[in-house]
């Protein structure tokens, strides 16, 4: 089955503590059915200096389910995906505006 989200798209997320917060995603893992949007979920883990890297509050961003994101059409509204066949290509578009992704 095609994604209906994919690296680069820009999505808002729906639920949990980032709600409303819009970023990119930057990696999709469809087995898990999770993706990883920068600058959302950000969780800090306190690391120990070693000889090859500095100590201290570490930033990372951990995976979002895929079903509480959803993708900002033309107006920066958020919508759902379809598929549609535009010159022999399946093609996604937005169901709000119509318009092609």
């Amino acid at each position: 089955m095609a994604a209906k989200l994919r690296k680069g798209d820009t999505v808002i997320v729906l639920s949990g503590k980032d709600k409303g917060k819009t970023g990119e995603i930057e990696k999709v893992d469809p087995k898990a059915g999770k993706a990883i949007v920068g600058g959302i979920n950000i969780s800090v883990r306190h690391t120990k200096q070693t000889q090859n890297s500095q100590g201290g509050r570490i930033a990372t961003a951990m995976p979002v389910d895929l079903s509480n994101l959803a993708i900002v059409d033309a107006n920066g509204k958020a919508t759902r995906v379809g598929f549609r066949e535009e010159e022999g290509k399946k093609v996604r578009f937005a169901k709000t505006t119509g318009d092609a992704i």
